[in-house]
């Protein structure tokens, strides 16, 4: 798919772990990317609370293996307990765009794969892609979003949602008849739910390339 590369590797890196200065068999701790990676036998309090969080948030079925086999988070949930201030803020904002929203299922994915898609964010693609599916957005209609185009088999409320958010990831602004057109579908509340949507995760794509973190 355009924008996607098969081997999973970030744009920019190779695909390959950055030299850091140790021989190989050198005992040193484990990186996540380009910061530490945390197991769970190391947390703070504070620490332990977002690391609870993450895993209370994803249940018994998450979109992705949420941790290794020593229990460490993937994806961005590691940066969070890098810099656990912000971090309990950011899984706070992550539990209620995933749950406390008025927008359905399938708006919210149209959303996360656009900002993906925009931001040419391998690992937001990665982890919502199935979800994607799962709430049903077809084959087609995922590969029109990859492609920056829009599904022929959208909903009215589908492209207005689509259309707000590819403004704002393009203009950071919306005109008039582009927020009436969400506003109209969506309501006040829903039409902020979007905008704070495309915020987070755009917000998350810039920390996942920064810090190149790799997936699962």
């Amino acid at each position: 798919m355009d924008g996607h590369r098969s081997d999973g590797s970030i744009p920019g890196t190779g695909g390959a772990a950055a030299w850091n200065g140790h021989p190989p068999g050198h005992n040193r701790p484990v990186r996540h990317g380009r910061i530490h990676w945390y197991s769970p036998d190391e947390l703070s309090a504070e620490q332990q609370a977002i690391y609870d969080g993450v895993i209370r948030k994803y249940g018994l079925e998450p979109p992705f293996e949420l941790t290794d086999d020593k229990g460490r988070l993937h994806g961005p949930f590691n940066a969070m307990l890098a810099a656990p201030g912000v971090g309990a803020a950011l899984q706070n904002l992550s539990a209620a765009v995933g749950s406390r929203m008025s927008l359905s299922a399938r708006v919210r994915e149209i959303i996360i794969l656009a900002v993906a898609t925009a931001r040419a964010s391998e690992f937001e693609w990665f982890a919502h892609r199935r979800t994607a599916v799962a709430v049903g957005i077809t084959e087609d209609e995922i590969a029109a979003l990859g492609g920056h185009a829009t599904p022929g088999s959208f909903t009215a409320a589908d492209r207005a949602a689509l259309d707000f958010a590819r403004s704002l990831l393009r203009d950071r602004d919306a005109s008039d008849a582009c927020y009436s057109a969400a506003e109209a579908h969506f309501g006040e509340a829903g039409a902020v739910e979007i905008i704070t949507l495309v915020g987070y995760y755009d917000l998350l794509a810039t920390l996942l390339r920064t810090l190149r973190v790799p997936q699962p």
